[in-house]
């Protein structure tokens, strides 16, 4: 399987696309990958792209997701269970209602994190690993621009505050941002 990165290079300042990752407990970096890669090129989108991982609080410290996000050479960024709940979700489940929360994770994080305007471009898709259920979703969304603002467009209103990159990049949250939560990148 070849593995999308870019090492430790961060995002081009304008990197538009967020994907919203959901994950079961102890979720291999290789099924979230795989499901990253696979989605985003049969939408015809391109992994250099990606601005964040965005998933749930609860989930932000899985091994598995902060991998790919490591090897994505982005952050991965957690977003409360409450604020995920508020956004409204094309394909809501009950299963991570009752893990987590939230009847949405992937699409609501993408969503949430893609900020004011932003779309969904890929709904919510579930990885299928050969043998066993998957244990990964994950939803594209597209940051709105706003050519009024430099580098705008790589925060959205809503942005966890950043707490290491080791790309060195940092991104302070908006003053009038009122969901604090927390982005991390694993440092090698």
């Amino acid at each position: 399987m070849e593995v999308i990165g870019r090492g430790t290079a961060s995002p081009p300042p304008a990197a538009p696309l967020v994907v919203g990752v959901g994950a079961g407990r102890g979720v291999p970096a290789d099924e979230v990958l795989g499901l990253v890669e696979a989605t985003l090129t049969e939408a015809g989108l391109s992994p250099c792209g990606v601005a964040e991982l965005a998933t749930v609080e609860a989930k932000a410290g899985e091994a598995g997701l902060l991998t790919a996000a490591e090897r994505l050479g982005v952050p991965l960024c957690g977003y409360p269970a409450e604020a995920l709940a508020a956004v409204e979700v094309p394909n809501p489940s009950a299963a991570p209602l009752i893990a987590v929360g939230t009847a949405g994770v992937a699409e609501a994080a993408a969503l949430l994190a893609a900020g004011p305007g932003g779309q969904l471009l890929v709904a919510k898709r579930k990885s299928t690993p050969p043998g066993r259920p998957g244990k990964a979703t994950c939803a594209v969304a597209r940051r709105q621009s706003n050519p009024g603002r430099p580098g705008s467009e790589d925060l959205p209103s809503t942005a966890p505050t950043q707490l290491s990159n080791v790309s060195g990049r940092s991104s302070p949250p908006p003053a009038d941002r009122d969901t604090r939560t927390t982005c991390t990148k694993e440092t090698s």
